[in-house]
């Protein structure tokens, strides 16, 4: 018998097999069936010292196939990826990648300038670029020294 030493990062990717296994099998059997199954394109955002930059992986999508909306302090990228074998002559055997619609949301800090939101989309990546709001800061307000206000507008004593 052979001493197999555990390694834990193994089992975690043994865990996510079985879990994408799973999720795969629930989305297939509401969906029609193999090639079905739901897509959610990956997504990173990063935060720089002056914007948020959001970048999503579209491979095989074009800009007309992409909306960009916000609305309510929500940031929502939506569209569509069509089937590439739907109509097609070729058999088939294993379709694994994913197709059909999706729609990603993210809520916005407070304050964010919607008209200085810009995306740009190069090689099946978007890059959606967000100004962060300036920072709020408190307005001091300043406590008169003891005089009645209507002196000081006059000048003179009611």
């Amino acid at each position: 018998m052979a001493l197999v030493r555990w390694d834990p990062v193994r089992e975690l990717d043994s865990l996510q097999t079985d879990m994408n296994r799973l999720f795969d099998g629930f989305f297939q059997g509401r969906n029609g069936g193999e090639g079905h199954r739901r897509w959610i394109p990956a997504m990173d955002l990063a935060e720089t010292e002056d914007q948020l930059v959001l970048r999503a992986d579209l491979p095989g999508m074009s800009e007309e196939d992409i909306a960009i909306e916000i609305k309510d302090g929500v940031l929502s990228v939506s569209g569509e990826r069509k089937a590439e074998h739907e109509g097609g002559k070729e058999g088939f055997y294993r379709v694994e990648r994913a197709f059909g619609r999706f729609s990603r949301s993210l809520s916005l800090p407070r304050g964010v300038d919607a008209g200085a939101v810009s995306a740009h989309f190069d090689r099946g990546v978007l890059e959606v670029r967000i100004p962060k709001p300036e920072e709020r800061k408190p307005t001091r307000i300043e406590i008169g020294g003891g005089q009645d206000p209507a002196l000081e507008t006059t000048g003179q004593e009611k």
